[in-house]
């Protein structure tokens, strides 16, 4: 891999956590009423309740126990 390449990816893995810190900012300003969803563009509501529904997918396919069942 090439210095281009390394700084491309590194560039992307900063963009994947920015974003995250993006949606965490937007949650706590819905959250305290600072905004509503309605502020946002549609197109902004569609992909953040996108990124929301694959992180509780990928959420519930790693939780391998049932919070009902007694381990102990």
């Amino acid at each position: 891999m090439d210095k281009h390449d390394a700084d491309k990816s590194s560039l992307s893995d900063l963009d994947v956590d920015f974003i995250r810190v993006l949606e965490d900012l937007i949650d706590a300003l819905l959250a305290n009423g600072t905004i509503r969803l309605t502020d946002l563009p549609p197109q902004a509501v569609k992909k953040l309740s996108q990124r929301k529904q694959a992180r509780k997918r990928m959420r519930d396919a790693l939780d391998l126990l049932d919070d009902d069942q007694n381990i102990l």
